[in-house]
């Protein structure tokens, strides 16, 4: 087994170190302070995510695991992790919008099914930064069993009509696009009755914001007899759940790889700090009660290291996606919750200061915690886990 980074990958992680710390490092120390301010109105700072979104599309990071014909590189699912990352690694939170994945605002792969004329309108933009999409499958009474979903499509001429009500959708307030699931087929459901479709903005109502913990604040969509024309169905009618289900192992690499990079910088943030802090005479990193729980971390990040990098080769090169499923959910559940748990000591360490806003972990721990509900939840990954074992 090599486990060797290629050259061309580590030369484009330096490229992009370098970009963060050249052009999203200054945009970060200018809004620190509004980031934590309880009082921001968080629309304000969308100027500044938009920026650095395009300036890194024009750089090359944004969406680089697309193909080159759509403003991609082609990057492989290994090389896209790698980035993913480093940028949760640098600490910045500007730099998690730097590249796409895992966040829903960037390019979904499943946009390239759609007809190739539309690619101009929806796919296109979103790869340069210009527009922005969403994710709309949760509904409220269908979150862990997705494929229990209440809303429907009904064809109608050349078009079809959906009629639905989705919650829990991240960038659903700010997207130029929704892609929806809705079932076609109420006998078929999850076995080819559900299809996803793209629908504009012009087609919806966007409800509520839905504050949660996170710095991301997801929305209720409304679909009152939304019309869109038959060609913004992406793939073929009915395959839409199975569609989403194809790509969620390199979206469980994606968050596999922001939990890893958020514990390394929570780890190398409270080593800092333990190595600087003084009580009772000495540094703090001289009590073993401070040092042994960051030396666990230092265990757990390296476990989660090579869970995330091994399902993203296992991407990159089998085919089966079903294959693959059981290491996608072990990726999904041990990183999500042991990062958490890295986050955590962090936070211990720091003591007082870890509770802070202004602080560097207290946020990184809200956003961990949310990673263990969101993209299928920790228990659902167990009950995957489960399946392979046969139980």
């Amino acid at each position: 087994m090599d486990f060797t980074i290629p050259a061309e990958i580590t030369a484009l992680q330096a490229a992009f170190s370098d970009f963060l710390e050249r052009e999203v490092r200054p945009l970060e120390d200018e809004y620190a302070r509004s980031f934590w301010e309880a009082s921001v109105d968080q629309a304000a700072l969308k100027p500044v995510v938009d920026e650095v979104r395009r300036r890194s599309a024009a750089a090359g990071f944004y969406a680089p695991y697309l193909p080159e014909e759509v403003g991609g590189e082609g990057l492989s699912v290994v090389g896209t992790t790698l980035l993913v990352e480093d940028a949760a690694a640098s600490g910045m939170r500007l730099a998690m919008v730097a590249v796409a994945p895992p966040n829903p605002a960037g390019p979904s792969t499943l946009l390239l099914k759609l007809p190739r004329h539309l690619w101009d309108d929806y796919l296109i933009p979103v790869a340069k930064a210009e527009r922005t999409m969403c994710f709309a499958l949760t509904e409220p009474e269908a979150g862990s069993d997705a494929q229990s979903i209440r809303s429907s499509a009904v064809r109608d001429g050349d078009d079809w009509v959906i009629n639905g009500h989705k919650h829990y959708i991240t960038n659903g307030d700010d997207a130029d696009f929704a892609i929806v699931f809705a079932v076609t087929d109420a006998d078929k459901r999850a076995a080819g009755g559900i299809t996803a479709f793209v629908v504009p903005r012009d087609q919806y109502r966007v409800g509520k914001t839905q504050y949660n913990l996170s710095d991301s604040h997801p929305a209720e969509l409304f679909f009152d007899d939304a019309r869109v024309p038959g060609d913004h169905v992406i793939g073929e009618v009915g395959m839409g759940f199975l569609e989403a289900m194809s790509f969620l192992n390199a979206g469980r690499a994606y968050i596999g790889a922001q939990s890893l990079g958020l514990a390394e910088f929570a780890l190398r943030s409270a080593t800092e700090h333990v190595q600087a802090r003084n009580a009772f005479g000495k540094p703090l990193a001289k009590f073993q009660g401070v040092s042994f729980p960051l030396a666990k971390s230092k265990v757990d990040i390296e476990a989660m290291r090579w869970l995330v990098y091994h399902l993203a080769w296992r991407v990159d090169t089998q085919g089966d996606p079903l294959a693959i499923m059981g290491d996608a959910s072990i990726t999904k559940y041990a990183t999500t919750e042991w990062a958490y748990e890295v986050a955590d000591r962090a936070l211990q360490a720091f003591g007082g200061m870890g509770l802070m806003n202004e602080g560097p972990i207290e946020r990184i721990l809200r956003h961990l915690r949310m990673l263990r509900v969101v993209e299928g939840a920790s228990e659902v990954q167990l009950l995957v886990i489960a399946r392979t074992l046969g139980l």
